[in-house]
C-alpha cells in the first residue's frame, strides 16, 4: 500500500470518572490514558472500544466543552467521561442518555433469574426467559420501553440499547440493592402486587371461590386470598410471606413493611 494512502494513527487522552471504572482495568482506574486509533473516529466508538458501554455515559467534555457521542475525534484531545448524574445540576451541558422512563420496567438476561424473581417480588414488571437472545432482549427494550438488566457487557454493543445497567455484583441480594440505588427506585417499592414466577398482576379473590384450589387450613386460617391474573397461581399471607417480609425490612431499612 502507498504510503500516502495509509491510515493516519492518532491519540487522544481519556479518563473515566466514578462506577465507569467498573470497566476499566485498575492501571486505569480514575487516570487519564491514552488512546491510539487510526481516522477519525465518533467519541462513542472510542469509548466503547476502551470498554466502556454508551448507556452508562451521561456527559463527555472534550478539552472543557460537552459533545455528542458524534463528535469525531481528532488527536490530541483530553476528554472526560461522567455517568449519570445523581446531585449535579447540569442541565445547561449535553446530556447523552434518554430521559428516564416514567413506568420503570425491566427486561432481564439470562444470567439474572434470581435477580428477575427479587423485582417481581418488589412489585416491578420485570420479563425474564432463559431462552431470550440478547437481540430479543433489544427488541423487547425498545418496543415495551424497558431497561436492560445483564451481566454481559456485550449487549450495550448493539447503538440502539437506550435504557441499559451492567449490574455489577455476583450475588442475588446485592443485586437487588445495587439496582435500587442506582435507578433510585427505593421509593418505588410495591411489594406483594406481582407474581415471582410468571410476572402477572394479583388481584384479591374471595375465599368462598377457593375450594379445593388451596389447603382446607389455610381458608380456615386466612381471610385474604389474591390471585395471579397470569397463571392463576393462588397466593395468601402465609409462613412464606412471613419470610419475604423480613427480607423486604433488611432491604429496606428505612421503609418497614406492615
Amino acid at each position: 500500500m502507498d504510503d500516502q494512502h495509509a491510515p493516519i494513527s492518532r491519540t487522544s487522552y481519556f479518563r473515566f470518572y466514578e462506577e465507569l471504572n467498573d470497566f476499566l482495568p485498575k492501571l486505569r482506574h480514575k487516570v487519564l490514558f491514552s488512546h491510539a486509533y487510526t481516522g477519525k473516529p465518533s467519541v462513542k466508538d472510542a469509548i466503547e472500544a476502551i470498554g466502556v458501554p454508551h448507556t452508562e455515559i451521561d456527559l463527555i467534555l472534550v478539552d472543557g466543552v460537552s459533545v455528542s457521542f458524534d463528535y469525531k475525534l481528532t488527536g490530541g484531545e483530553r476528554i472526560s467521561v461522567y455517568p449519570v448524574f445523581e446531585l449535579l445540576d447540569i442541565q445547561p451541558l449535553t446530556h447523552l442518555r434518554p430521559k428516564p422512563l416514567r413506568d420503570t420496567k425491566f427486561v432481564v438476561d439470562v444470567n439474572l433469574g434470581k435477580l428477575a424473581l427479587k423485582l417481581r417480588l418488589l412489585g416491578f414488571d420485570t420479563l425474564y426467559n432463559n431462552k431470550f437472545e440478547d437481540s430479543e432482549i433489544v427488541d423487547i427494550s425498545l418496543h415495551e420501553k424497558r431497561i436492560i438488566l445483564t451481566r454481559d457487557k456485550g449487549i450495550f454493543k448493539y447503538s440502539a440499547v437506550t435504557h441499559g445497567y451492567w449490574v455489577r455484583s455476583d450475588n442475588v441480594d446485592r443485586q437487588v440493592r445495587e439496582v435500587l440505588q442506582r435507578l433510585q427506585l427505593e421509593n418505588s417499592l410495591k411489594p406483594f402486587t406481582r407474581c415471582s414466577y410468571c410476572n402477572g398482576e394479583f388481584e384479591c379473590i374471595d375465599k368462598n371461590q377457593l375450594n379445593g384450589r388451596v389447603p382446607e387450613n389455610a381458608l380456615e386460617l386466612f381471610a385474604e386470598f389474591f390471585e395471579c391474573q397470569g397463571c392463576k397461581k393462588i397466593y395468601w399471607k402465609g409462613t412464606h410471606y412471613k419470610r419475604i417480609v423480613s427480607w423486604l425490612n433488611e432491604l429496606t431499612v428505612n421503609n418497614s413493611i406492615n
